[in-house]
């Protein structure tokens, strides 16, 4: 069963950096889709932004474009979210998610509605920017 852990949250300024890492066990993430979503104190969850499982596809929010870097490094078995420029905005839980690969899935179908793909979740790691 595909297990997934979330690492590398923080505390950090407004205008730096973080990198959060997502790490697979059990389970090799080659056949798999990976997205990272966050979800703020009385807001919705957001497809942040999301990998195919090779070429590699991306799809990143406007929230995160410019700003918000994913990899992925099958070989470690893990995906990475590279995370610049922060802003206060950006506080919230982050969590990643691991959909099989289908005919049907792409990395904005996977951020946009990720309950049609089944995926599983990590426990989510916090990211708060603060002064």
């Amino acid at each position: 069963q595909l297990q997934l852990v979330e690492s590398g949250g923080g505390l950090v300024q407004p205008g730096g950096s973080l990198r959060l890492s997502c790490a697979a066990s059990e389970v090799s993430l080659d056949w798999y889709f990976v997205g990272w979503f966050r979800q703020a104190p009385g807001k919705e969850r957001e497809g942040v932004s999301c990998i195919s499982s090779t070429d590699p596809a991306i799809y990143y929010a406007d929230s995160a474009k410019g700003r918000f870097t994913i990899s992925r490094d099958n070989a470690k078995n893990t995906v990475y979210l590279q995370m610049n420029s922060l802003k206060p905005e950006d506080t919230a839980v982050y969590y990643c998610a691991a959909a099989y690969r289908s005919r049907s899935i792409s990395p904005q179908g996977l951020c946009g509605t990720p309950v049609i793909f089944r995926p599983a979740w990590g426990q989510g790691t916090q990211v708060t920017v603060s002064s």
